[in-house]
């Protein structure tokens, strides 16, 4: 166990976690609806075309053309792993959406803090749906922490833990992209993303990645897989 790793990123997250309740609210207060209100004055009819491109990045089809996206990140990290093989990345992958379905359930539970998205906390915000007919989110009744953040970055998490530098990048990437067109419609605050769903990902994903029973799982699962799929071909 990598227990000096595993410390250090507790560390940043506990700084993370102690921001929130130190002096520094004030920092994250005027972050949120700094930020919220710069986008929302676009949300216009004024700027037609920047609605529908907001509208379509916060559909549910865009969801599964990202899930999509990540399925083939996956894919390209075994290719370019040179002591990879399908059976070790089947066992991440499967790893790794238990972790995240996991953490998604721990959050519906509501255990942390609720609060409305900034679109339903100011009054006379502009909403994205009231100028497009795609079927877009734009409100949340409970917008904290963003399960959307945390569930990006697991998967940055396991790339940065197992795949190389460039999949790792892209990942990190692509976390970025997914996170923002929630945070420009008013559907997330940006302390849903970057202190919610990072601290959790600081305080709990350490535990798993930097642990060695992790990589012993995996090569078993790894070994199972193979030796499944050897009997099945033997019996054709």
């Amino acid at each position: 166990m990598q227990i000096r790793r595993i410390l250090f990123y507790n560390l940043l997250g506990l700084v993370l976690i102690l921001s929130w309740w130190l002096p520094s609210l004030l920092f994250w207060t005027k972050l949120d609806d700094d930020v919220f209100f710069f986008f929302n004055q676009f949300i216009s009819p004024v700027y037609p075309r920047w609605i529908e491109v907001l509208a379509l990045f916060n559909t549910r089809t865009f969801d599964k053309i990202m899930f999509g996206v990540l399925l083939v990140m996956l894919f390209l990290a075994m290719l370019r792993d040179r002591n990879g093989s399908w059976p070790k990345w089947l066992a991440i992958g499967l790893i790794m959406s238990a972790v995240g379905a996991l953490l998604g359930e721990l959050l519906h539970v509501h255990l942390l803090m609720a609060r409305p998205s900034p679109t339903i906390v100011h009054d006379g915000a502009n909403l994205l749906t009231d100028y497009t007919y795609m079927n877009a989110k734009a409100t949340a009744a409970n917008s904290f922490p963003s399960d959307h953040g945390l569930l990006a970055m697991v998967f940055a998490s396991f790339m940065l833990r197992f795949a190389d530098r460039l999949i790792a990048l892209v990942a990190v990437a692509i976390t970025i992209f997914v996170t923002l067109p929630r945070i420009m419609v008013g559907g997330h605050w940006v302390s849903d993303v970057y202190f919610g769903a990072l601290a959790i990902a600081l305080v709990v994903l350490p535990w798993i990645l930097c642990n060695t029973y992790i990589t012993r799982l995996i090569e078993r699962m790894a070994a199972f897989f193979d030796s499944a799929f050897q009997k099945l071909q033997g019996h054709h």
